[in-house]
């Protein structure tokens, strides 16, 4: 079943927005190798378990807030049925080199949520 696997966070200054949150939550965030302007970050739960991962990055319009990645088999299949439910894909399938794919999508209610696609 899809599951929420990923979150952005969007932000104006990528390390102020780390240094924030590092110090709120307690979060490891690193950046990766090859990135720039781009963290990820770590989350346990409240017993100390691994929970969803995420990632901090520069906002690339007004609109961007934190958006939620579902995780998904197929993209493109997903893609057809949030547009033939009413929905609209606002970010069609993009190949995240190394990692998967992803796509930005909006419900009939203008809410932004995101597919992910690991890598196979």
């Amino acid at each position: 079943m899809p599951t929420i696997v990923h979150f952005d966070i969007a932000s104006e200054d990528v390390n102020r927005a780390k240094k924030f949150y590092e110090s709120l939550f307690e979060w490891k965030i690193t950046m990766p190798p090859g990135m720039s302007d781009y963290y990820l970050l770590e989350t346990t739960d409240l017993e100390g378990k691994q929970s969803i991962g995420g990632g901090i990055g520069k906002r690339e319009n007004p609109d961007q807030k934190i958006t939620l990645y579902i995780g998904v088999e197929n993209i493109e299949r997903y893609c057809r049925k949030i547009e033939e439910l009413g929905g609209k894909v606002i970010q069609p399938e993009l190949p995240v080199p190394g990692w998967g794919s992803l796509a930005v999508c909006m419900d009939t209610e203008g809410n932004l949520f995101g597919l992910w696609q690991e890598k196979s």
